[in-house]
């Protein structure tokens, strides 16, 4: 069998299907939904996925339970852990899908990637994509998986917290974009969390996650740059923030498409920094 090799950072359905049965090949459905959906992405895996994906839960399980912030990336030993209890080694090529099209996977793409893990994609299109190609897909309880043998080595230049973003704030060789809605962003709408303050770091710009997006795919790589290029300059540093490092990602994601470097994530996002008063908050009012 030939040796595997992801084409992108984001594959579509055509090329999983073929490539479906490929042994250093791992699917795992990150399907994670707002509480206010009152969905579980684990129940529906149970109903629907593609054959073979295992289910990766970043909300309860693959997280910092240590942490009153929600989803926040694990330890490398845990990390370790959960995944090879997954079937993972770090000799397999993962692809990532959710139930939304693009929502919550790229979310689970940057944690790899902040573990230190280059071989994984994104599956533009998620499981509407799969399906609407009329692809196979099953149900019911999976098949066992042995163990796996995957080593986590964090990458810091993936990552950002409060301290890292606050020391950024004035300075031009960095970009702080918001994956939020505009009216989130300015302060125009109250925050959907207790105690989180609206608005937006000083000097961050609003980019909207969904601005990027088509019908649940990612809109095309010319498209995408024309999105960030009055934003973000090839020189700069980038950091994505949003509302809880969900959909962050998706900028993220955006921006290693059309080429572009040295991105972070903002891990706590506004969920800490707006629930903090201690950090300068803006609002546009």
């Amino acid at each position: 069998m030939k040796t595997l090799q992801l084409p992108s950072v984001l594959v579509d359905s055509k090329w999983l299907k073929a490539h479906l049965q490929h042994p250093d090949l791992v699917v795992l459905d990150a399907s994670w939904h707002m509480p206010a959906a009152k969905r579980s992405g684990e129940q529906e895996w149970h109903q629907q996925r593609i054959p073979g994906a295992r289910f990766f839960d970043f909300d309860s399980k693959i997280k910092d339970k240590d942490s009153s912030l929600p989803h926040m990336l694990p330890s490398e030993a845990q990390f370790s852990r959960q995944v090879s209890e997954l079937g993972l080694s770090n000799h397999h090529h993962v692809v990532i899908y959710d139930s939304n099209g693009i929502f919550a996977a790229p979310r689970a793409w940057w944690m790899f990637r902040a573990m230190g893990h280059e071989q994984v994609a994104v599956l533009d299109g998620g499981l509407p994509g799969w399906l609407k190609q009329g692809y196979p897909q099953e149900s019911g309880e999976p098949t066992d998986v042995a163990p796996g043998h995957f080593v986590a080595r964090r990458q810091a230049d993936w990552i950002a917290d409060a301290s890292r973003v606050q020391n950024t704030l004035s300075q031009p060789g960095t970009r702080i974009l918001d994956a939020r809605s505009l009216e989130r962003f300015s302060g125009q709408v109250a925050d959907p969390r207790p105690g989180v303050r609206p608005g937006h770091m000083p000097g961050a710009h609003c980019l909207p996650f969904a601005d990027l997006l088509e019908q649940g795919h990612f809109l095309p790589q010319e498209q995408l740059k024309q999105k960030l290029a009055p934003l973000l300059a090839p020189e700069q540093h980038l950091i994505c923030s949003c509302g809880s490092g969900v959909t962050a990602a998706i900028l993220a994601l955006a921006a290693t498409l059309i080429g572009h470097r040295q991105i972070a994530v903002y891990d706590g996002s506004w969920t800490e920094w707006g629930g903090s008063s201690d950090l300068p908050v803006v609002t546009d009012n």
